[in-house]
């Protein structure tokens, strides 16, 4: 049983260069919703295709966290996790350069795929830097640098003016992760737990996920991260030109998605310490009723001042609810499996993050108002939040599972 005790030196690190790296990923998320207005008068696009220029890189997130995930239980974190951050660093500094729709698309595609393969890796590294008791802490500092990330995008938004200025959002966003990479090669340690743990033949993709004692946390993990992610990935698309669409100046819409993920940054450690350190089942429930609440306000706040507010308040409990959701996937598969337990996991959410945007997008083309569009996902938010109460249903089961199965 692993007993209680501050992070050592090691673990600090591993938690340092993983936020850094979340931070970059998060700004690379956000680049499109930002640079979308500008885009979309470039390119001349209209609703269901910057859809699908958002859900591109979603797309591509889906394989690579599968591969990435794999790959990790065989050759080590830290090595996919590399390998991963050139791939979408180079690609998103390319998307400053594509000269059509098309391009823009392939480009977006490569990039998710680099981000694919990092995220179920910055998870694993932050869950296994830690002890039992200190998971969902550990994951949550981490993550919270992404809605860190996508905060220094607005700011960055708002410095540039004029619409050929889209690019030097990409500029940022693909130079900044591939002048990391050094840092990470000479001071980024690899897992110990992969290392202790680590055998000549992984455990079989589908025993991993479906052997009879993970099985349904497996499913009921799946359906969390999928439907919690359909409203994730929706606001972090389409909230600016949402926000246009109900009179708001682009400077009053930054605002909103600023105050967005300063909401993402604080909720992320918070619901992580929660998760620690209370009962899962009161978490999981205060989350979601959060949600619901933020989602209501956000649908029919009459002001500026008030639609700020309420993206606070759904930053606060969506992206911190997500996060919560990424230290229960580290918590129930064992050490030797995690990668690819956690990857399987981020790949079905990403098919939700995928089809969030795209969602939004057929609903505008139908002429919907943003009252409505924000509205319908308050039936997706149930499901996600029934699914998460069967899942912590016995709160003890978790470590009780990866003890037992370690110890096999």
């Amino acid at each position: 049983m692993d007993k209680v005790h501050q992070p050592s030196g090691r673990a600090k690190l591993t938690l340092l260069l993983c936020f850094a790296i979340a931070i970059f990923e998060g700004f690379d998320l956000q680049s499109m919703g930002v640079a979308a207005p500008r885009m979309r008068a470039e390119f001349m696009l209209d609703n269901a295709q910057m859809a699908w220029a958002f859900s591109a890189a979603i797309i591509g997130t889906l394989p690579g966290a599968i591969i990435g995930g794999r790959l990790s239980d065989y050759i080590g974190r830290k090595k996919v996790l590399i390998f991963s951050i050139l791939l979408f660093g180079v690609m998103s500094l390319v998307t400053a350069f594509a000269a059509n729709y098309e391009l823009l698309l392939v480009i977006r595609f490569l990039t998710g795929l680099g981000m694919g393969g990092a995220l179920p890796m910055m998870i694993t590294l932050a869950s296994e830097a830690v002890s039992s008791d200190r998971k969902g802490t550990a994951v949550s500092i981490m993550y919270s640098g992404i809605p860190c990330g996508g905060l220094l995008t607005s700011v960055v938004a708002m410095l540039l003016a004029g619409d050929a200025e889209w690019r030097h959002i990409f500029y940022v966003g693909g130079i900044a992760p591939i002048l990391l990479i050094p840092l990470l090669m000479k001071y980024l340690p690899e897992s110990t737990d992969y290392i202790t743990h680590k055998t000549q033949s992984a455990t079989p993709f589908f025993e991993v996920l479906f052997a009879k004692e993970r099985r349904m946390s497996t499913i009921q993990i799946w359906i969390s991260f999928f439907c919690t992610l359909v409203v994730l990935y929706f606001l972090l698309n389409w909230l600016p030109l949402l926000m246009g669409a109900q009179g708001l100046t682009k400077l009053q819409a930054n605002y909103v998605q600023m105050g967005y993920n300063i909401g993402g940054v604080f909720g992320s450690i918070l619901m992580g310490m929660m998760l620690d350190k209370m009962r899962m089942s009161f978490v999981i429930k205060f989350i979601y009723l959060g949600i619901l609440v933020s989602l209501c306000c956000l649908s029919f706040s009459p002001t500026v001042a008030v639609l700020a507010l309420s993206a606070v308040g759904c930053g606060l409990f969506i992206v911190g609810g997500q996060s919560a959701l990424y230290g229960l996937a580290a918590i129930y598969y064992p050490a030797e499996m995690r990668g690819t337990g956690v990857g399987a996991a981020v790949a079905v959410g990403r098919i939700g993050s995928f089809a969030g945007p795209l969602l939004a997008g057929f609903l505008l083309s139908l002429g919907q108002s943003a009252t409505i569009v924000i509205g319908s996902s308050i039936p997706v938010i149930l499901i996600a939040a029934i699914s998460a109460l069967m899942l912590v249903r016995k709160p003890k089961q978790p470590v009780q599972l990866i003890q037992s199965t370690t110890a096999r």
